[in-house]
């Protein structure tokens, strides 16, 4: 069943806000294979005109999708999950992510298409610093396959 169109548009309240650390940046670098030393090494970072280490750029990536859940698990929406897979993902920065940062996400519901029986939902993340100015906005596309013919 196709998703409701009425949900275009819909925000959804702002997440609590997760303070970013230096280790988690440390971690997320190497986890990704990402040797560039202003995400260590606070020096290299100032060095780059930066207060403090800086996180790769696909680092919101874990706390916008998890802002998405909320989109996704709304019951009014009806999305069944099980059967979603990530189709793209895009970021615009308007500064980088600093460790210090006191980040929230408030979604919203970009575009709801339905395509050969696939309903393809579009969801932009907007995340915000403590003094509520614009970091980052975060782009979800998530596919709900087609249920399988019986």
């Amino acid at each position: 069943m196709a998703l409701d169109q009425s949900f275009v548009g819909r925000t959804y309240p702002p997440t609590p806000a997760y303070e970013v650390g230096r280790e988690k940046i440390r971690e997320f670098a190497e986890a990704v294979g990402d040797p560039h030393p202003a995400y260590v090494d606070v020096e290299a970072a100032r060095a780059l005109g930066h207060a403090d280490v800086i996180a790769p750029p696909t680092f919101v990536f874990s706390i916008t999708f998890r802002a998405a859940g909320e989109v996704v698990q709304d019951p009014q929406l009806g999305l069944d999950y099980s059967r979603v897979v990530h189709g793209d993902q895009k970021f615009s920065y308007v500064r980088p992510v600093r460790a210090g940062d006191r980040l929230t996400v408030t979604s919203t519901i970009e575009a709801i298409k339905s395509l050969a029986g696939n309903d393809i939902l579009d969801i932009r993340g907007d995340v915000h610093d403590e003094a509520g100015e614009l970091v980052v906005t975060a782009l979800t596309k998530l596919v709900a396959r087609a249920a399988e013919e019986a």
